[in-house]
């Protein structure tokens, strides 16, 4: 940490070292900058960003369908595969869909989602209640979210007139 310095003092500092200079975070007060290698700089974030798109996690979401009249076997083998996807970290849509006279008896429907729901009530977390579209009654549901505690905010640093901050690496 070199501390506090105008901006022509730290240029002058890193042309003199055969470095550039690069502003690190533009928004704090004073703003902070680096003497570094700008190529070998942009080289280890372009790394770390393809390590980040390594890492990161595609949320898929599987689509299971039900009937009204769907019986208790059926179910239950729909309710494993609803288990199974939950435990894969999968999102599950249920979708119920009406055919012919079973429009006139929605509550049928209503009361198989709602079993269904009521059955996964522990292992799964509803992110969208069951909502009727035309002829299909739909859900979302996703694996149970982890209650860890939050990130506390870190406080401002003190403002100081005049100048940048400048770090060598």
């Amino acid at each position: 940490m070199l501390g506090v310095m105008p901006t022509r003092d730290a240029q002058r500092l890193a042309d003199q070292r055969g470095l550039d200079l690069v502003e690190i975070t533009p928004n704090a007060q004073p703003p902070v900058c680096k003497i570094m290698d700008y190529g070998k700089f942009k080289y280890e974030e372009s790394i770390r960003e393809k390590q980040a798109r390594k890492a990161q996690k595609v949320q898929k979401v599987k689509e299971i369908k039900f009937h009204p009249g769907t019986d208790t076997n059926d179910f239950n083998y729909k309710l494993n595969q609803i288990r199974g996807f939950l435990k894969d970290g999968c999102k599950v849509k249920l979708t119920l869909q009406y055919r012919g006279r079973e429009n006139a008896h929605r509550e049928l429907g209503e009361d198989v989602i709602n079993r269904v729901l009521e059955e996964l009530k522990e292992e799964c977390f509803v992110e969208q209640a069951p909502k009727t579209l035309g002829r299909v009654l739909g859900a979302l549901i996703g694996p149970p979210r982890k209650n860890g505690p939050k990130p506390q905010p870190r406080p401002a640093a003190p403002a100081q007139p005049g100048g940048i901050r400048i770090s060598v690496s």
